[in-house]
């Protein structure tokens, strides 16, 4: 996959000079991805990028080809990254888990793109917060800004001209990663709630129409309702089971119960949640046709599915997605997509104008011209008010194209990841109490991955409660503290996603008395504890070592001598930052 961000030289107008930089760019780039099949075009060392992956891949193929009958000879799994104390449980762990070997091209990344969680300590899994991005695509693109001059869109000039020829690059890779039939375009937005609220704004809700949703779904899939009820629309929820999700019998009951009666008079839209952030679900993405069949348009929240997941428009071609690149590479952050039907976008009218977005403004007057191109007509003024993010996004490009090569091996490998650390967390014990040390809430997967290339029921973390030795909540906010002092990157709340925590806590009735301006704390003070969960969540870099650094941290609350000596250090910076106890 070559990169023709360069085929605009600044410096020289000569052809050759042209060429001769996107040779340059070519080779440094085809050493940073293997998403290629010309990866090992290059021979050369290079301080940039790594030349150990692309051919540590091609030895991965050639031992998939003379060794598919047996597993364990398919490659070896290295031991460098796990330290000497995790060891002897990594190779108890090899052999539990021995298709995680088929897996170890993502430790050669761990070792060469994510040095710095080794020189740093830091134990990162909030990747459903955000990914981690890889260090050979900040200098990959740092690297093209500084060969480069790029200049604002709106102009005729040889920079415009290069910002324009890589949107356009960057448009073409989004919709060539989701695989997109003709009929898609993509509009640039700020991130995947940006995008949501984009088609909110713009959908043309009327009295008869309906907003269908999951109750496990992320504040800005909610956040579409207040669009809705303001021009007349009813909202019907699809409730959550108690683990996150919901009943695809109950959904189709809904979903015809409140069938459109015109797609044309009382447009309505169904809304579906790809994947929880919180509860771990995928929802069957089979609800897409069967809401279209009833005349629905759809929308597709897929900001937790891509980072992990394979998704093929040509499969599921759902009216418009939302998503955000620094959840599925880590950089940039600032930038997601609408990727979209150009029937559907037809169908938007955006309340507003700005910039690029207008071909001829009256001023005075009424009279307003759009842009010509549809996703000019909704991109521009949304990422920054009149042009858009043109300096990250040749990022996209590199990004999708890095994420590409290594995406096949990532659900066996977190497969194998999360099967450990659930059944490691279920196994803990108070040692005063022999009770349980944590209570996991997430939808636990029933199927273990066996090869490269499948695909997962769930996702890729868990969200839990830690428990007294008496068996009570312990509070998030000591835990969070607890794991930063242990140098781990996890995440406590609702994640954005009420609904579903409500679920997996048990609290939907508690929820259904809140009343007009009530906050969090007078929310807590009814059921008597914090609100929410401590998610764990695995993505690209993770590896063993982190999935037991994490168990260990838990095995260290379920021990009365350590987990006090944390509380009183907790209780102790509460004190000197004056906050109530």
């Amino acid at each position: 996959m070559g990169n023709s961000h360069s085929s605009i030289n600044l410096t020289s107008p000569t052809p050759n000079a042209h060429r001769s930089f996107k040779r340059q760019r070519s080779a440094l780039f085809s050493r940073f991805s293997l998403g290629c099949v010309s990866v090992a075009s290059s021979s050369s060392s290079s301080h940039e990028t790594s030349s150990l992956v692309p051919n540590e891949k091609a030895e991965y193929h050639k031992h998939q080809l003379s060794h598919s009958s047996s597993l364990p000879n398919v490659a070896y799994a290295p031991s460098q990254g796990v330290s000497n104390d995790a060891v002897s449980a990594y190779n108890v762990f090899l052999q539990d888990f021995p298709e995680y070997r088929s897996t170890w091209i993502l430790d050669t990344l761990r070792r060469t793109d994510y040095v710095r969680l080794e020189t740093t300590g830091e134990t990162y899994v909030d990747y459903m917060g955000g990914a981690l991005f890889p260090e050979s695509l900040i200098r990959v693109h740092t690297d093209f800004l500084s060969r480069n001059v790029m200049g604002n869109t709106h102009s005729v000039s040889n920079s415009s001209k290069l910002s324009l020829k890589c949107a356009d690059e960057a448009r073409a890779a989004v919709l060539s990663f989701f695989k997109a039939p003709p009929e898609y375009t993509v509009v640039f937005t700020a991130n995947a709630s940006g995008a949501m609220k984009l088609v909110g704004e713009s959908f043309p809700f009327a009295g008869g129409s309906c907003y269908v949703l999951g109750t496990d779904s992320h504040n800005s899939v909610h956040g579409i309702r207040q669009y809705a009820t303001y021009r007349g629309a009813r909202v019907s929820y699809i409730q959550s089971t108690p683990n996150g999700g919901f009943d695809a019998s109950t959904a189709k009951n809904i979903l015809l119960r409140n069938r459109p009666r015109s797609r044309e008079l009382a447009p309505s839209l169904f809304a579906l949640t790809g994947q929880s952030n919180i509860s771990n679900c995928k929802n069957p993405l089979s609800m897409i046709e069967y809401a279209e069949s009833l005349g629905y348009y759809t929308l597709l929240d897929a900001a937790a599915l891509a980072p992990t997941s394979s998704f093929s428009l040509k499969e599921h071609s759902v009216d418009a997605m939302a998503v955000s690149f620094y959840k599925m590479f880590g950089f940039p952050t600032g930038v997601g997509a609408l990727i979209v039907k150009k029937s559907f976008l037809a169908q938007l009218k955006r309340p507003w104008f700005a910039g690029g977005t207008v071909d001829v403004v009256q001023v005075p007057g009424t009279i307003v011209t759009r842009a010509h191109e549809l996703h000019e007509q909704f991109e521009v003024g949304i990422l920054i008010d009149g042009t858009i993010n043109y300096l990250t996004l040749p990022a996209i490009t590199d990004g999708l194209q890095f994420l590409s090569a290594y995406l096949p091996f990532l659900p066996l490998r977190l497969s194998s990841l999360l099967h450990y650390l659930i059944n490691s967390l279920s196994l803990l014990r108070h040692d005063t109490t022999g009770k349980p040390v944590v209570q996991i809430l997430s939808r636990v997967p029933t199927r273990r991955l066996k090869s490269v290339g499948d695909q997962t029921e769930t996702g890729s973390m868990v969200s839990l409660i830690f428990l007294s030795p008496t068996g009570e909540m312990i509070p998030n906010s000591f835990i969070e503290y607890s794991a930063s002092k242990q140098c781990i990157s996890l995440r406590t709340g609702c994640m954005c996603n009420p609904g579903a925590a409500a679920a997996i806590l048990g609290i939907q009735e508690d929820m259904s008395k809140l009343y007009p301006g009530v906050t969090l704390k007078d929310f807590e003070r009814v059921v008597g504890r914090e609100l929410g969960v401590v998610r764990i969540s695995l993505g690209l870099a993770s590896n063993f070592q982190d999935v037991w650094k994490v168990v260990r941290f838990a095995g260290l609350i379920g021990n009365e001598k350590s987990r006090t000596a944390l509380w009183d250090r907790w209780i102790d910076s509460k004190v000197a930052a004056g906050e109530p106890l």
